[in-house]
Parts: structure tokens; sequence; C-alpha cells
């Protein structure tokens, strides 16, 4: 795992200057703190900051070939390493590393772009084929690894993170009001949008190309949620475990220490039986409890963590550190409404005590049908068969007449629309009216107030109400939420998190199942749990569903209030700029009465207020 960054220019007779991408490398440090390494060829510069876990001692990069016409610099893990290594052996190559980079660049020198589809793993790489003048860069299939990049005055420069940037001369960190739009509707800004204008993230599945002064970016790659299969469950079951057995056995692959995220839940209790039953040594397990015992699922992870004799280690939260606030919006570049990156935060500085690389049980909601969402979409259906040209007028007037603040109100407003748009409302934070009361006019100007997802959303139609669900998940709030909290907050540690559930063999075959498979009337994971029948109590595996989050509700109408209302209601607030004083004003006094859970908007503005303050906006 490490930090990657570069500068391109169109012109061959240009030349970059060393010291600008050897100041981009130094604001990665984090994500590679056991080495750095410079290329710098005329009008190409790649700099790289490595974390050592594979091949600590011939892993350097940047890394060439054997003729040096090709050079990379790479940011993940390629789990098939081994076996992709030995067939290019078998093909008459010879490699001079036990590494997973050097076997990139020999995948690439025989089949060119092709190569992306050879490769298990997550990654994001920029490879220099200097025989060709071209740049070739990519992001894993599931997003787990994040490429930002811009292009000026006919150069393409691009890194890990956006904080790399300051470093490049002549660089104008302008807001985007559009991404801006994008954050207060989801909590996140999805990709290829950023925070600021002109910066793109390359999104997942996708690879980009710069040749002679153009610029092409394309997806190779796309899952179906597609339930088509025709096995019985006793197959089902049989396959599932084998391949998530295959799955974990090339995730335990390292030269480092390695242990495991243990929330509790069935995903990460899964991961750490799977995993403990093929190590022949403990588990180093890590996990973090609240005192609010709605949130704290540290009793179900003692008891898988007694059940397979790991090394547990338990963090208690039970206030939060207030001071970790601004550090933690720094780090994250970007606005960013999820509450679960704290928590996250904490187990991972926790584990980078220990080990160097930990197991995560991330997207077994998405690709199993966990959510209560899921659920729900099929009890709902009787609300779609009541046209729409009538559903929505009523239930639109209803809500017209509830108080904002009160129980009931987001649920008349989502079921007086249908499609991407209650997607947007059930899995959002500000709804589009929500958005008009609370930004400010010339904000408002620049608001697409729809959901940027109908494509990814409609993509899917024809299927059952279930799998259309699961698709939009896997499409959007897996990889620029989930994905993106669990990336930045290790990194931040300098710690590896390797997702067994993303394997994306797994992921291809599980969407293929049958949504019976996976949500059998109101059992959720269904497959899943029958695998794991043997494997783990029944306490763990038949309770129900708890998320990985802060109870924030509840500080928000203590300890937090007066903190929140320093910060955006002060004379010194900068997000009033975009925000109105009066609609913030109403957000923090409703939260406050507790009719409603307002948590979430008071949050998102919170962030955005220290995103401001943090970044001199």
């Amino acid at each position: 795992m490490c930090g990657i960054c570069g500068i391109c220019a169109t012109d061959p007779q240009a030349r970059i200057d060393p010291a600008v991408v050897e100041a981009m490398a130094a604001t990665l440090a984090h994500r590679g703190p056991d080495g750095k390494g410079l290329h710098v060829n005329g009008r190409v510069a790649l700099g790289h900051r490595r974390l050592s876990i594979i091949d600590l001692a011939h892993g350097a990069q940047p890394m060439f070939s054997a003729d040096g016409t090709v050079a990379i610099v790479f940011n993940g893990e390629i789990y098939n390493y081994v076996e992709l290594r030995q067939e290019l052996i078998a093909s008459g190559r010879r490699l001079r590393t036990d590494s997973d980079t050097e076997v990139i660049i020999h995948l690439y020198e025989q089949r060119q772009e092709e190569c992306l589809h050879a490769l298990n793993g997550m990654f994001a790489f920029a490879l220099w084929d200097q025989n060709n003048g071209r740049l070739f860069a990519a992001r894993d299939r599931l997003g787990e690894k994040p490429l930002y990049y811009f292009v000026k005055d006919g150069r393409l420069a691009f890194a890990s993170e956006l904080k790399a940037f300051a470093r490049y001369p002549g660089f104008e960190p302008r807001i985007c009001l559009e991404s801006l739009d994008h954050y207060l509707a989801y909590g996140y800004i999805p990709a290829p949008w950023t925070i600021f204008e002109g910066v793109h993230k390359l999104p997942a599945a996708h690879a980009l190309i710069w040749e002679n002064g153009r610029l092409r970016t394309y997806r190779y790659w796309r899952t179906e949620v597609s339930p088509t299969g025709r096995l019985d469950e006793v197959e089902y079951v049989r396959e599932l475990r084998r391949r998530l057995d295959e799955s974990i056995r090339i995730r335990l692959r390292s030269d480092v220490p390695l242990g495991a995220f243990l929330s509790g839940g069935i995903d990460s209790s899964a991961i750490v039986a799977l995993a403990s039953l093929q190590m022949d040594r403990p588990l180093e397990t890590f996990s973090v409890g609240f005192a609010f015992q709605d949130f704290d699922e540290s009793p179900f992870a003692r008891i898988v963590a007694k059940r397979y004799r790991t090394r547990h280690h338990e963090l208690r939260v039970d206030d939060l550190d207030i001071s970790i606030f601004p550090e933690l919006v720094a780090y994250f570049d970007e606005p960013f409404a999820d509450p679960s990156a704290v928590p996250t935060y904490y187990v991972a500085r926790e584990a980078r005590r220990f080990v160097k690389v930990c197991l995560s049980g991330d997207a077994g909601d998405e690709l199993f049908a966990g959510y209560d969402q899921y659920a729900n979409c099929r009890k709902r259906r009787w609300m779609d068969m009541v046209p729409a040209g009538l559903r929505g007028p009523v239930l639109r007037s209803a809500a017209r007449l509830w108080p904002d603040a009160m129980k009931g109100a987001g649920w008349l407003r989502r079921m007086s629309v249908s499609g991407a748009e209650r997607y947007q409302r059930e899995m959002g934070i500000f709804d589009a009216r929500q958005r008009r009361d609370l930004l400010q006019p010339d904000a408002l100007a620049h608001a697409r107030l729809e959901p940027w997802l109908f494509a990814d959303y409609f993509h899917a139609n024809g299927r059952d109400p279930v799998a259309t669900r699961q698709f939009a998940d896997q499409m959007t709030y897996l990889p620029e939420d989930i994905l993106v909290k669990v990336d930045r907050t290790a990194m931040k540690n300098s710690l590896e998190v390797r997702v067994p559930f993303l394997d994306h063999t797994v992921v291809e075959w599980v969407n293929a199942m049958p949504t019976d498979m996976k949500l059998r009337g109101n059992r959720r994971k269904y497959v899943l749990k029958q695998v794991l029948r043997d494997l783990l109590p029944a306490e763990v595996l038949d309770r129900g569903k708890r998320g990985f989050g802060m109870p924030i509700k509840h500080w928000f109408r203590g300890d937090l209030d007066g903190f929140a209302r320093d910060l955006l209601l002060s004379p010194s607030n900068r997000s009033q700029r975009f925000f109105r004083p009066d609609a913030v004003r109403r957000l923090l006094d409703g939260h406050q009465r507790g009719l409603r859970d307002l948590s979430r908007r008071v949050w998102a503005v919170l962030w955005f207020e220290q995103w401001c303050r943090t970044f001199g906006i």
C-alpha cells in the first residue's frame, strides 16, 4: 500500500522540475512511511511513497522494465501475483523480484491495456510507456484505491490524494458548487467530480490514457446484479464457502504482521472465522465499543474472539475526542459526511499499533442484501401499485402539512416519488427541498437538485427491486462512501486494509445468485448465514442488524451541541457564504427538540464548516 503522484507533459522537449514531484510525494508520506522514490525523464516525473508489505527488500518504486522503457508507480496489492508470476516465468519471462509490482510491468509488455483483466486486487497505478509516449493509469474494479488528476497547460498531474496538488505550481483550489450540491445530497462527492473545479476522480473500474496531449478514460469492467443462477441451495452454500476461502487465502499473503477488524457483526465475524481456520497462529483482532448500548457491538466481538482464540484488542469510546475532528477533516481532503469515519479511524489507529495489514468485512451488506432498505423495498411495493399521478400529489400535500422536524415527514416525501429519486432520499442526507432551503442563492444556482445516479439506477431496469437496489449500492454508495472511508482512515494510520468480499470473482458470482438466496422472506444474508451456520454461535449469527456508527444523535443533544453552535453560528463562520444561517439554526434547534433525528444533517454542515476553515475557503 503506497502513495503515488506524477506529472506528464505533452511537449517532448518539456522538463519537469523534480522538486515539484518530490514535494507532492511528501504530502503522501502517511501512505508510505517506509520509503520513497522518484523517476524523472524529461517530460515525465513519477513519485512514490512506500508502505512495505510484499518483497520488503526488492519492492522499491518507481519500478522499471528490463530495458528501462516502462516505469510504474503502484498503490495497492495484486493478490494473485504468485500465480501470475508463475505464468510469466513459464512463458519465458525473467523476473528480478518477488513483488506484485513487477508482475504488472510484464503483463503490460505482453498485453498492453488488456493486462487489467488478469489482475485480482485493489490498485491504482500509473505506468509510463516511453516508446509510445503514453501514460496509462487505472483503478481497481470496485474502487478500493483512489486516483485524482487534472490537466493544465498541456500537462497532466495525478496523485493518490487531493492534498498533493497544493504543491503543484499555479494550482488554484476553487470550490465546485455542483460538487457541493452532490455532497449535501449524498454525504460524499461521487466520481468523476471533486470538491475543486477542474480536478477529477478516476472512477472505479476505469482506466486513463494520456497520449499526444489527448486524455481518454474508459470503463474496463462492470458488474451486473443479474439473478439468473440455477443451482440448488446446497450447491450455492458449498460454492460460496469455496470462493470465500480462496479469496481469504490469497489475501493472507503478507511479509508483515496481519490482523482483522472485528465489529461483532456477521460480516467481520465471518472473515475472522474463515481466516482463523487457515492460519497457523492466533489472529490479531480489533474492535471499538461505545457506552450507548444501541451502538455497542463489542460483546459480540468478544464472543467470536473467544471462540477462535484471537488476540483481541478492544477500544472503548465513551465520548468523541473533538480534538481529532479538524485533523480528520483535513486528512479526507473533501467534505465527507459519514460519521462512521470516526470509529473506523479509531479502530485503524489501534490496529496499527500491532499490525501493518488488516482484513475487513466490508461489502457484505451490499452483496448479500443485509441493509434494512432491501427488505423495506419489498414491503413498499404495495405503495408503488398506486398510480404515481395520484400517489405523488396526495403524499406531497400531506408532507407539506407535516412539520419537517417530526417523524413521518421523511417517509411521506420518500413514498411520494419512485425509482432513483426515492433511492436518493433514503440514502442521502438533504433532499432537493431541504437543499433549496439551506443553500444561499449563488450556490443554489449551481445545484442540480436531481439524483446524479439516474443512469446507474435505471441501468438495472427490469430486475426485481432488491437486485436494483443492490446494483445502485455497488455502483455508488460502496465505492464512493464505504471504501473511501476505509481507505482514508486506514492510510492516515499507515495501515493496509484488505476486503475479501470484494474479490471481483466473488462479486460476479454472488451477483448472479437468485435474490431469494440473499433475502429469503425477511431473513437477510441467507446464503452467507448458511455457510456460517457451523462456524458462528447463534447469538452472533441470528441477531438483528446494527450499523457501524457513532451515537452522534445523543452527542448532538449533549456536549456536542455547544461545539456545533460555536462553529456554525459564530461570526467567524465560513460556510455562511454557501449556507443560510437561519436554515442552519433551524436545523440545530430541530434536532435539539428531539422530535426527529437530524444528526446526519448537522454532521454534514459541521464537517463542511470545518473543511472551509481548514482549506481557507
